[in-house]
């Protein structure tokens, strides 16, 4: 049964590789954009004349 190179070359490109550092996350977390959406959603709504939204 043939193998898959041997266990010399193990990990050879992923330590030649440069470490790139993580760009900061853009987003909010998904509790906070829950809330937002909420208060967007109900809390302005009700603040509206009744009849067709959108």
């Amino acid at each position: 049964m043939p193998t898959h190179g041997s266990m010399t070359k193990a990990g050879k490109v992923r330590k030649q590789t440069p470490k790139i550092e993580p760009k900061p996350k853009k987003n909010l977390p998904p509790r906070l954009k829950n809330k937002l959406k909420y208060e967007r959603r109900i809390l302005q709504a009700a603040l509206q004349p009744a009849g067709r939204r959108r």
